[in-house]
């Protein structure tokens, strides 16, 4: 009698289906994501996508597929840790996709996972702390500048790329990143302590393949979302993609707002992002 029941209800709000909520996590990391030129990953994107997915009633799990080079540290342990919060106040498992790459700030996101499984080609790893800059000060002596900074406090200008390098300031920036490091180096130990082999390098910064991470403990498996969700779900299994609310990119934009100045401002900034996402996304000939 229930299945006859059941077969009269129109197929769309039946829940005979289990359905997984899908999360995309995507590009650089950055606290400034999001230009006209390009989509960006950062907590304030990423939560209220987290938060819909795991407010969907009955599903067991929630799906996040990463694909990020890295970026800020901060960013991406603030996503980490909005993921377990939800997690465990939702009550659902975690399951961690990694696309062409989930490396440096992007597998710190990733450990994030319960289970985590990449593409046998995928880029993982990558624990390490980066700094990159560039130094003008011949530029703008050929160019005939002359550079003035005043301040108060001696390292204000640690670093300042029209001067030349001082050993002291290249000592202070090594001291803040193997702080940053040893965080990083700690999150990955707790999350995946029973899993990981003895490799010597993997907290040097070095990535491997999804089958080089698999042998090293730090993916699960190897697979594809919709064929590992099959696997576990079944093949009646649902994948519902959560996507930003609003206008382009996510974002309410207003009819009324003709601001040129800003609009240029917002153009010169991608121009100056989307560089540097291209590099942290060459690093790992991607």
């Amino acid at each position: 009698m229930a299945n006859i029941l059941k077969s009269l209800v129109p197929a769309r709000f039946r829940s005979d289906k289990t359905v997984i909520p899908v999360v995309r996590l995507q590009g650089a990391i950055s606290a400034a994501s999001g230009s006209p030129l390009r989509q960006g990953l950062s907590f304030a994107s990423a939560a209220p996508l987290l938060q819909k997915a795991f407010s969907i009633k009955g599903a067991p799990a929630v799906a996040i597929a990463v694909n990020s080079p890295g970026g800020s540290p901060v960013q991406s342990r603030q996503i980490y840790l909005r993921i377990r919060a939800l997690a465990e106040e939702k009550k659902k498992t975690v399951l961690v996709f990694c696309e062409d790459a989930a490396a440096s700030g992007g597998y710190m996101i990733a450990i994030a996972g319960d289970e985590i499984y990449a593409d046998p080609s995928s880029i993982v790893g990558s624990i390490g702390v980066l700094y990159a800059g560039f130094g003008f000060t011949e530029a703008i002596e050929k160019l005939g500048i002359e550079r003035r900074v005043y301040t108060a406090g001696e390292n204000k200008v640690t670093l300042d790329p029209f001067r030349p390098a001082k050993e002291d300031d290249i000592e202070r920036i090594k001291a803040l990143q193997a702080e940053i490091h040893e965080v990083f180096k700690e999150m990955v130990k707790e999350r995946r302590s029973t899993k990981l082999s003895d490799d010597p390098e993997l907290f040097t910064g070095a990535f491997w393949t999804g089958q080089g991470a698999l042998t090293r403990g730090l993916v699960d498996g190897l697979g594809d979302v919709r064929s590992v969700l099959r696997e576990k779900y079944g093949d009646s299994v649902k994948l519902k993609p959560i996507t930003p609310s609003g206008g382009l990119f996510g974002r309410r934009i207003s009819p009324f707002r003709n601001d040129f100045s800003q609009a240029g401002s917002a153009l010169a900034n991608g121009l100056f992002e989307t560089a540097q996402e291209r590099l942290l996304w060459q690093r790992f000939g991607l």
